[in-house]
């Protein structure tokens, strides 16, 4: 099995290859995967990503995703599949209204292009 540090460096390639733009932003943000009676954090920074653990001071965002759902969705998930966890509460955001802003708005137009070459 991957370590924890490898599904994170993973899941953020698979998510800027799906949506290109996302690759190109300076964000640094802290990552939340509670477990039970545990609580591991990391700071992640991108582009890169450069990862270590512990809470970042600089960060924008603080994302907070429960172990058992991060492990399912840094080895097979889409980001529509993150999407989805998202508008479902299991991925939770907190920090800059804009830059969650700007991340979903790309989000968005990656799936209506997404939607458009499957149309022709």
């Amino acid at each position: 099995m991957a370590s924890t540090q490898e599904l994170i460096s993973g899941a953020i390639a698979r998510i800027q290859g799906e949506a290109p733009a996302l690759a190109k932003l300076k964000l640094v943000f802290g990552l939340e995967l509670p477990a039970r009676g545990d609580v591991q954090v990391f700071r992640v920074e991108l582009p890169g990503p450069q990862l270590s653990k512990g809470f970042a001071d600089d960060e924008r965002l603080r994302v907070s995703v429960p172990r058992t759902m991060f492990n399912v969705l840094a080895t097979e998930g889409q980001l529509a599949d993150w999407r989805e966890a998202y508008e479902h509460g299991h991925v939770k955001v907190e920090g800059d209204p804009r830059v969650q802003r700007l991340i979903g708005q790309v989000i968005a137009k990656q799936e209506a292009r997404g939607r458009l070459r499957r149309a022709r």
